[in-house]
């Protein structure tokens, strides 16, 4: 099951299971990050990048983590990748994709260790020609990791396509000539972006000890990357080309990492974004998160039973063709339905405030329980003490 998958299709039972936990939706969070985000200078993407706007993407989250803590300086997904790729049907262009990323891996941790990426005494940003270089590689490997989250898509890759065209020719150097000079730009324009800013800032305030790159949670039955924790801050790295936008699902998938922590492995007490192209970073304390998005379960320890119940009793990530496919995994949703007693509100499961009658606690939720309802979310009528059905 992967985190990711999950959150793509409102079919599925993880994304209803916080569709109905989650009673104020994205807006009220989308609100407030856009009243923090303002950018002085947004990067646009060059034109032409296409289909590898996501490769740039990998390869600038890598590049960020390393300035922080260079204990891995090549991420699981590009490991388990190249792995992938050497067991390819085509046995001679297979065992050069795997020899080739072999040697990427053994040249990039050396350049990583040489460059003393995570030394606080100097400045995240190294010379021109060395970021260039960096870009060259971490792209490459983005390409492979390419190969472990999506083989079919991993075919089209000009690393792919290379090895397969001569494989008797290709090489590392001919892996990092592969990757246009638009893209190098692109990865290491980012990386400047960020200098004397706030991502810089908290670098500055940190150890590489007190961080961890590309966290994973051991022991949930759903797999799942987060880019960096810096000392309880859970950090997603973004380089959408419009970042002001804030999609729902990187508001759920932001939850979702922080619900997978269920011994609390990380202590993570504040969430955030960082934003590559426009060189922000927005932040919560875990409470005022929860809170915006009206979760209905505000202890966490609580939230995080009951989602790891989910994906224990189901596969969380299947996504149905119609609602109603998938009866167990219905049954499983309804029993893990918020109980909201008396006295609380019918929309966020809060107490309500001392004297009130009605069945909402504020104005929002008076707006709000209209969309709930319509979308089964609600019971029809008040109740003393009801169950929120999905």
């Amino acid at each position: 099951m992967s985190l990711t998958s999950g959150l793509k299709s409102p079919r599925t039972p993880l994304r209803r299971f916080l569709d109905r936990e989650l009673s104020a939706g994205p807006k009220p969070l989308r609100a407030d990050f856009r009243a923090r985000h303002v950018p002085d200078r947004v990067l646009m993407p060059p034109p032409g990048i296409g289909g590898e706007a996501g490769t740039i993407g990998t390869a600038i989250d890598q590049r960020l983590r390393l300035a922080f803590t260079a204990a891995a300086p090549v991420d699981d997904a590009s490991l388990d990748g190249i792995a992938v790729a050497a067991t390819m049907s085509d046995t001679l262009a297979g065992d050069r994709m795997g020899a080739v990323g072999a040697e990427l891996v053994e040249h990039l941790e050396a350049t990583v260790h040489a460059l003393s990426l995570d030394d606080r005494r100097q400045d995240l940003e190294r010379a021109h020609d060395e970021e260039q270089y960096l870009a060259r590689m971490l792209l490459a490997a983005a390409w492979f990791a390419v190969a472990y989250r999506n083989w079919y898509g991993f075919t089209f890759t000009p690393l792919y396509e290379a090895a397969r065209e001569d494989p008797a020719t290709f090489t590392l150097a001919r892996l990092l000539q592969l990757p246009d000079q638009v893209l190098v730009d692109d990865v290491v324009h980012q990386v400047h972006h960020a200098v004397g800013g706030p991502l810089e800032f908290l670098r500055q305030a940190s150890t590489p000890a007190d961080c961890r790159g590309g966290p994973t949670f051991p022991g949930a039955r759903i797999s799942a990357d987060a880019d960096l924790l810096v000392d309880g801050l859970l950090l997603d790295f973004k380089s959408a080309s419009r970042p002001h936008n804030l999609p729902q699902q990187t508001v759920w998938q932001l939850l979702g990492y922080l619900l997978l922590d269920t011994a609390d492995r990380y202590r993570i007490d504040t969430v955030g974004l960082y934003l590559t192209r426009s060189a922000r970073l927005v932040t919560w304390p875990v409470e005022d998160y929860l809170d915006l998005l009206g979760a209905r379960r505000r202890e966490l320890q609580e939230l995080r039973r009951v989602f790891a119940d989910l994906l224990a009793g189901c596969q969380a990530d299947a996504d149905p063709h119609v609602f109603g496919d998938n009866p167990a995994a219905d049954r499983l949703v309804e029993e893990l339905a918020a109980v909201i007693p008396a006295g609380h509100c019918h929309v966020c499961a809060q107490p309500l405030p001392a004297g009130v009658t009605r069945a909402w606690c504020s104005a929002w939720c008076h707006t709000r329980q209209t969309t709930l309802r319509r979308r089964g979310w609600l019971p029809a009528q008040s109740a003393a003490s009801v169950t929120v059905r999905p």
